[in-house]
């Protein structure tokens, strides 16, 4: 059992950290609506991708608790030029041991400060929330993010049932919640 009342940390990654990087998302991946890929689709190469496409064109960032990673978070700018501003597959995972604890809200600030003050020519913030994960949804509306449509029946559950995806985008200086 882990400690349940540490203190963590929020870091930069860097190539070592990729093997418990693994280990933190199989283990988010192994609970029912915890990330959209299963255990057996957290690959290295799937990791080592989003490292290096968060170091190239966007952010990523680790919450630790004495050197274990128990939180992440990423997101980069799509390929396209036309994208340049907008920061995109945004993922954030923390471990089912240690949810409940303000690491996920202290990534997503840590994240956003980072933007806010040095990536100026980022303006959009995008990401995608299941329906069912109303405790998510509502962290992201508390910091800025809004809800921007839905995409019916695109999650497929465990039993085989469908719900829809929730595109949520924070937008640089747009007036509202998690803004002044």
């Amino acid at each position: 059992m882990r400690p349940m009342n540490a203190a963590f940390e929020i870091a930069l990654p860097t190539k070592d950290d990729l093997p418990g990087i693994g280990e933190l998302y199989r283990a988010v991946a192994g609970v029912e609506g915890g990330l959209a890929r299963t255990r057996d689709e957290i690959t290295d190469d799937y990791i080592r991708h989003n490292f290096a496409a968060s170091r190239d064109r966007g952010v990523e960032f680790l919450a630790t608790i004495g050197g274990e990673i128990v939180g992440e978070i990423h997101a980069y700018r799509p390929t396209p030029r036309v994208f340049a501003h907008v920061l995109s597959d945004l993922t954030v995972a923390v471990h089912p041991d240690h949810q409940g604890l303000g690491i996920g809200r202290a990534l997503f600030a840590r994240l956003l400060a980072t933007v806010e003050h040095e990536a100026l020519g980022v303006t959009r913030i995008e990401l995608i929330a299941r329906e069912s994960n109303q405790r998510a949804i509502r962290l992201y509306e508390s910091l800025g993010f809004r809800i921007e449509g839905r995409f019916e029946g695109r999650i497929r559950g465990v039993t085989g049932s469908l719900e829809a995806d929730i595109p949520m985008a924070w937008i640089r200086g747009r007036r509202g919640v998690g803004h002044p």
